[in-house]
Formats: C-alpha cells, sequence, structure tokens
C-alpha cells in the first residue's frame, strides 16, 4: 500500500510489443527535482511522454495531493484513496503518449480519479452485502468510541451530490467555475446554479453560515 510520501509502483504500458521502447515507470525522488517546479504541466507531461522521469516526478509530486483529497472524498477511507492515487498515476502513464494537454493536469486527471474511487467504492459495497461480511458486523463488540464526520462535514455531506460535488471543487480544489464544468462535462451555468443552491443552503444553516459570508451574491438562482 503507497502512502502520500512514497513513490509508485512501476506499471507496465499494455500496449508494448517485444520491440516497443521500455515503459515509463514511476522515478525515484531525486534530490534536485523540486516541489514547486515552475514549468507548466503541458511542458512537464510533454518531457515526461518522453521519458523524462524527473518531469513526471515534478506532476506526481504536483498533483498528488489533489487525487489524494479528492479519492479521499469518494472512498471516505484513507488506504483506499491511497490506491486510488496509485491507479490514478498508472492511468496517467497510460495516457502520457498521446497526451497533449491543453489545461491544468488537475483538470485531466479529476474523472480519472472519480471513476477510480467510485469503482472501489462499488466493490466495497458489494463486500458489505456478502453472508460473510454481515455476520462479522454482528459478531463485532460495541462500546469503541463514537467516529464519523464532524459537524461542518455532516452539513456539506447532506448536500445533493451535484451540489456537493461542484461546491468542494470550487473552494477545496479551488478550480475555477470553466475547470469545473470541463471535469464534470456540464455547462458553465450549471456548475454557477449548483454553485449557488449548495451556498445558499449552507447560509441557512447555523455551523457553515458564517463561511461563506462575502461570497458573490451574483450567482444566477438558476443555470443552463
Amino acid at each position: 500500500m503507497e502512502r502520500p510520501g512514497d513513490t509508485p509502483s512501476p506499471q507496465p504500458h499494455p500496449d508494448a510489443g517485444d520491440d516497443a521502447p521500455a515503459p515509463l515507470k514511476f522515478p525515484a525522488p531525486v534530490s534536485r527535482v523540486r516541489d514547486d517546479d515552475p514549468r507548466a504541466d503541458a511542458l512537464l507531461v510533454g518531457l515526461a511522454s518522453r521519458g523524462d522521469d524527473e518531469a513526471f516526478l515534478a506532476l506526481y509530486r504536483r498533483h498528488r495531493s489533489f487525487v489524494i483529497s479528492v479519492a479521499r472524498r469518494y472512498t471516505r477511507d484513507e488506504s483506499e484513496a491511497l490506491d486510488v492515487l496509485q491507479d490514478t498515476f498508472a492511468y496517467l502513464i497510460k495516457k502520457l503518449p498521446t497526451l497533449r494537454l491543453t489545461s491544468k493536469l488537475s483538470t485531466f486527471l479529476y474523472p480519472a480519479v472519480r471513476n477510480i474511487a467510485l469503482t472501489i467504492r462499488r466493490k466495497d459495497r458489494m463486500a458489505a452485502l456478502s453472508p460473510e461480511h454481515d455476520a462479522a458486523a454482528r459478531s463485532s463488540a460495541p462500546g469503541g468510541p463514537e467516529t464519523g464526520p464532524r459537524p461542518i462535514e455532516k452539513v456539506v455531506a447532506d448536500l445533493p451530490e451535484g451540489q456537493r460535488e461542484v461546491l468542494l471543487l470550487r473552494f477545496v480544489n479551488d478550480l475555477s467555475l470553466r475547470e469545473i464544468a470541463a471535469v464534470l462535462n456540464i455547462p458553465v451555468g450549471t456548475v454557477k446554479s449548483r454553485l449557488h443552491q449548495a451556498i445558499a443552503t449552507l447560509r441557512q444553516d447555523p455551523k457553515t453560515k458564517d463561511l461563506f459570508e462575502g461570497e458573490p451574491g451574483e450567482l444566477p438562482a438558476s443555470g443552463d
């Protein structure tokens, strides 16, 4: 199991033949690669697609926190979020030879993170429905400390899924409205509408109303 500070395991390229060049691998950390590499994502992707390990490592360091935060949002499990991290960058390796990045890498990666995380969650749900899991749950002894989302997290979790997703992408992952529209494949007007509705709901709750004081009030009540 990978942890955030670890380097992901090598992944073979699925289309590699006998005469194909050696597949890209997750590079080992090197001291001369900085977390604040000033090069743009598009340049790093171009270099990584030609086998530059340092460029790939710079992309990994720059975007791993984003991937983990999105994965955690869907899986609600730290270990599974780290599995999603590894699978997401393995997916990126497969795409690198033909990838031509026209926006931030986070915009490109988000749909993959979401789909991988949802696949893992569906597998967990199937496991939870098994007789073995049900018997283990009945036999487990209660009495441990109660766990669960904190009050603010609970309020946000109660939002409709579309509103919650847009809200978190905007205020947690700091994506622009156009970037959110791109990663979710919905019109910008719909993004504005969902964000407006989510903020309006949170302003009505005493636990979260102060968090959104001063947020733009010109967001339309309805979108495309």
